[in-house]
């Protein structure tokens, strides 16, 4: 089967990208993208000519930056550019050849993030902590100080549309306070603060496992929490750390004590204040990134060394993401091709790239973007002055990782390597020839001048010949044209969820909480990769190809040949971060920054989750896990035994709903706060005359783990419409204690009432719903509770008895314990599992599930609990997926959770044990209820406040919700 273009981009769009197209970019009235694109192009036009440009550019796949988007034709004061750097000089007040000080450095700063853009800054000169400030006779504190005032700023303003400020902080490799700003996010030596190694040790157990004390603590230290940080670094520095040399660490800045002086390659001499060994200096950089995830790291010499306007400026610095090297008051005015609006033919054996197509969106992108430094409302008029002075644009893509999915390619291999080069030589070519045509008609940029402009060494010296000469004869509009930023809300909203930027997939599969519109009220939204859907659309449903591979997928080598083979065309700058596991070795690690440089890249971010950023940790010292091992014999002092077997074989065949019906649901929603973050719990009924109880389910990004599986199992159970059984189950979670303890409203009272766990909290509120449904009335029989071996728990008795144990471990989300399950004996000589336990480090909560698991074992027939752990092996955490041991297999796979291995192993164990009979395998899957709420993995989100924040092409994007910086 063909699929061109036209038949791909009729694929009716996701629901999640609808909402945040709606959300996001869509005026009062707007439905379509169609009608986003006629506004843009409406108001970027001089003219109908211009407009009917403009709009045919956007329809054949252009999509300018969100900003634009967003802002162009709105009545709002809001500017249309993503992006500034701005300057600060070495003054509290007024300024310094003409650039502000601190303190109006501050002011602008301000007043650009409320307008909606994020700001990057270099604060290297700014004099070291301790040095004289003579004016007052008094001593500098330090540009890492006033880093913290800008920080807190930050945190206060809110962007236009509804988003906080971005702020990205440089300070140079030889600036005295730079071990002081490395460390800036780096949680301290509590040997440094007092305490003892003891001490210490529990300090740091207790921040690792408690999950709301542990980000006070970190926030509390790491204050630059507002602020992305990168290290500008020179090669002078790379060559001392590979020479094992020595290295000076100055400033123009007088100290406080006498210091020789040395003359730097730019002639000013500076004051030397220390010396230090810089393969010392390279290795504590390398190592705070390493376990913190910050800084990264900028190549200021290869940065100025191929800057088409090394002749007029000195770039130190960046914006937020990275995509943009920029001079003071410099601007990021971007727009994206989607990539996959070009391919023909995907998934087939005749797929191909349109380059004829994507050449021609190039050329009208360059015309829209440079209208739009005309027409935008800029929050300085120094901003305005560098941008009419030089003009520069930055035209980049997405769904780069899908178009090479879709052309039957591998994101990192060879092939995938030459389409890149391709791709960027086509965009690179088009877009410069492009800027000549209309310098043509409104001459070149005010700063241009040809000899230097193209003097050998600069990115324009490297263009065709053909290019060259007429640069030379006509001149250009744009001094620079080609910055790849990350897009992941634009990919999201008008790309149907296609690949970010020259990242590759992250997901076959994500879901996000995002904002409903209402206030601060979310909602779950599940959405495929875009190219997953044309592989079914093509193929059809069940399509796979080894082309679609996912960030987890690849290697630090893949993401480095992708980048290698796209810096060399990109004149500006390429925001993309290589995500390596948390066991990655940090000799590789180290050796891909040496390499970036090897590679003349401008600047390299490279993200490993660890214990202190990249998990999510709970502690499980305070659950009740026991070590008694299994019964050999059922015992026979419980006065609820049930020693005979009832013939309750088809118990699972007699339940109305095993799995979730095709019904319109109703449902009430009750909020509740927790120290390990604020959620929701939803249960839902149906009716068609009479009141069906449906099910639970937990919602919120910051949802702690394991209570959705609760709610997954439990809804089963509510189905049943068995209230005797129900209340059994929610008896066992009431008592669940643990160190999740926390006050809850009351649902039926309104007082505040102590839950002794969260487990206990979410049953008190699904009791009282049911309550009120009716669906806990006292009944005259209970069919499942007629089903129970044993009402309660079989105990061994003081000497014990044989069970089965499997260790589990999770990388990703830290978890790491011993799953134990008790066996009986039965009369008929079988064996079979009646309750299962963990002991170790995991989520709390998980003590819930399993007792309700327990509960489920111990009913006759042993379907039941087959039907529930078929249910929980698929459960998914975003970003909780992980290799594990296949039981009984000599090789591993993939798990969408810790609670879905859980499963797993159980279910290997009863087949083992030959209680899952082949006629079981067909029991329905669930699918719908339960969803994958948990999110791992990340940093604090300053939106929706989860700990859902990883580094993607360099700037810090949520995984959970829509904050993205205001890069995206």
């Amino acid at each position: 089967m063909k699929n061109d273009s036209t038949t791909l981009t009729a694929m009716e769009p996701q629901a999640l990208s609808r909402h945040v197209f709606t959300e996001k970019y869509a005026a009062a009235g707007e439905t379509t993208h169609l009608d986003v694109q006629q506004r843009v192009a409406r108001a970027l036009a001089r003219n109908p000519q211009q407009e009917e440009r403009f709009l045919r550019t956007q329809l054949m796949g252009f999509v300018a930056g969100g900003r634009i988007n967003s802002a162009a034709g709105m009545a709002r004061v809001s500017t249309m550019i993503n992006c500034f750097v701005q300057p600060i000089e070495d003054a509290m007040t007024g300024t310094i050849n003409g650039l502000p000080g601190i303190m109006p450095a501050l002011a602008e700063a301000t007043e650009t993030m409320r307008r909606g853009g994020g700001v990057g800054y270099d604060f290297s000169s700014l004099r070291p902590m301790g040095s004289r400030v003579k004016g007052t006779d008094s001593t500098a504190s330090g540009p890492v100080s006033y880093m913290r005032v800008f920080d807190r700023s930050c945190e206060t303003v809110e962007s236009a549309g509804a988003r906080r400020g971005a702020q990205m902080a440089v300070l140079r490799i030889d600036h005295p306070d730079i071990e002081l700003f490395i460390d800036a996010k780096k949680m301290p030596d509590f040997g440094t603060l007092g305490l003892d190694a003891a001490q210490s040790e529990q300090l740091m157990k207790l921040i690792r496992t408690k999950n709301d004390f542990g980000w006070a603590m970190r926030k509390a230290f790491a204050s630059l929490s507002n602020f992305n940080i990168s290290v500008g670094v020179t090669d002078k520095f790379m060559r001392a750390v590979l020479a094992d040399a020595e290295f000076d660490l100055v400033h123009k800045a007088e100290p406080n004590f006498e210091a020789a002086k040395v003359t730097g390659e730019d002639g000013e001499q500076r004051f030397v204040y220390r010396t230090v060994r810089a393969r010392d200096l390279w290795r504590k950089l390398i190592r705070n990134a390493y376990e913190f995830g910050d800084p990264g790291i900028l190549f200021l010499d290869t940065i100025n060394a191929t800057n088409n306007l090394w002749y007029c400026e000195v770039i130190k610095a960046c914006n937020p993401c990275g995509e943009q090297m920029l001079p003071a008051y410099g601007c990021c005015c971007l727009g994206s091709p989607n990539l996959t609006r070009f391919v023909r033919d995907p998934f087939t054996t005749e797929a191909s790239f349109d380059f004829e197509a994507f050449q021609r969106a190039v050329a009208g992108g360059v015309e829209l973007l440079d209208r739009v430094l005309d027409v935008t409302n800029w929050p300085l008029p120094q901003q305005a002055a560098e941008a009419a002075a030089k003009r520069r644009i930055g035209i980049g893509y997405f769904g780069l990782a899908n178009a090479i999915a879709m052309l039957g390619m591998r994101y990192g291999d060879a092939a995938s390597v030459e389409f890149v080069k391709r791709v960027h030589i086509a965009e690179r070519d088009s877009a410069y020839r492009a800027s000549v045509e209309l310098a043509k008609e409104l001459g070149a940029f005010p700063h241009f001048d040809a000899e230097k402009y193209l003097r050998p060494g600069t990115f324009a010296s490297t263009l065709p010949q053909d290019i060259q000469d007429a640069i030379r004869e006509h001149g250009i509009r744009n001094s620079h044209l080609l910055s790849l930023a990350p897009t992941g809300t634009i990919a999201l909203a008008f790309g149907d969820n296609a690949s970010s930027g020259i990242e590759p997939i992250f997901d076959l599969k994500q879901y996000r909480n995002v904002r409903t519109g209402n206030g601060d009220e979310r909602q779950l939204w599940e959405a495929d990769d875009f190219a997953a859907r044309v592989l079914r659309t093509v193929q059809g449903e069940g399509a796979t190809s080894d082309s679609l591979v996912t960030a987890q997928q690849l290697t630090a080598e893949d993401h480095l040949a992708i980048i290698a083979a796209a810096a060399p065309y990109v004149d500006s700058a390429i925001s993309k971060t290589i995500n390596v596991p948390r066991d990655y070795p940090f000799e590789g690690y180290e050796g891909l920054f040496f390499k970036a440089w090897e590679l003349k890249l401008k600047g390299l971010t490279v993200f490993r989750p660890s214990d202190l950023i990249g998990s999510v940790l709970v502690s499980a010292e305070e659950h009740e896990a026991t070590a008694a091992l299994a019964a050999e014999a059922f015992p026979q002092d419980d006065p609820d035994r049930r020693i005979q077997i009832k013939d309750v074989s088809n118990v699972v065949e007699r339940l109305r709903w095993p799995s979730r019906p095709d019904v319109v649901a109703e449902g009430v929603t009750y909020s509740v706060r927790h120290p390990q973050g604020n959620f929701a719990v939803v249960v839902n009924h149906w009716s068609n005359g009479k009141v069906h109880p449906l099910e639970a389910y937990v919602a919120g990004v910051e949802a702690p783990r394991g209570l959705a599986a609760i709610a997954k199992s439990l809804s089963v159970d509510i189905r049943t419409e068995d209230a005797a059984f129900l209340t059994m189950k929610l008896d066992s979670l009431a008592n669940i204690r643990g160190d999740d303890a926390f006050e809850m409203t009351h649902p039926a009272t309104g007082a505040r009432v102590l839950m002794p766990s969260l487990a206990a909290g979410f049953a008190t509120i699904v009791r009282h719903r049911l309550t009120q449904l009716g669906a806990l009335d006292e009944q005259a029989t209970s069919p499942i509770i007629d089903a129970l071996l044993s009402r309660r728990e079989p105990k061994t008795g003081a000497d014990g008895a044989r069970g089965w144990h499997v260790d589990i471990n999770n990388p990703v989300t830290g978890d790491d314990f011993l799953l134990h399950t008790k066996e009986l004996q039965m009369p008929n000589g079988t064996v079979r599992p009646y309750s299962v336990w963990l002991s170790g480090q995991y989520p709390t909560a998980l003590n819930g599930l399993m007792k309700m698991l327990s509960i489920d074992m111990r009913i006759s027939d042993p379907g039941w609990v087959v039907m529930k752990l078929r249910k929980l092996s698929n459960f998914g955490e975003v970003r909780g997926d992980f290799f594990a041991a296949v039981p009984g297999e000599a090789r591993q796979e993939s798990y969408p959770s810790t609670v879905a291995y859980i499963a797993t192993v159980l279910l290997a164990r009863m087949k083992r044990l030959g209680l899952v009979p082949e006629e079981r395998a067909e029991l329905a899957e669930d699918g719908k209820e339960g969803k994958p709420l948990q999110l791992a993995a990340g940093k604090y989100c300053p939106q929706c406040h989860g700990l859902t924040v990883t580094k993607v092409a360099g700037c810090d994007v949520c995984n959970a919700c829509d904050y993205t910086g205001s890069c995206g």
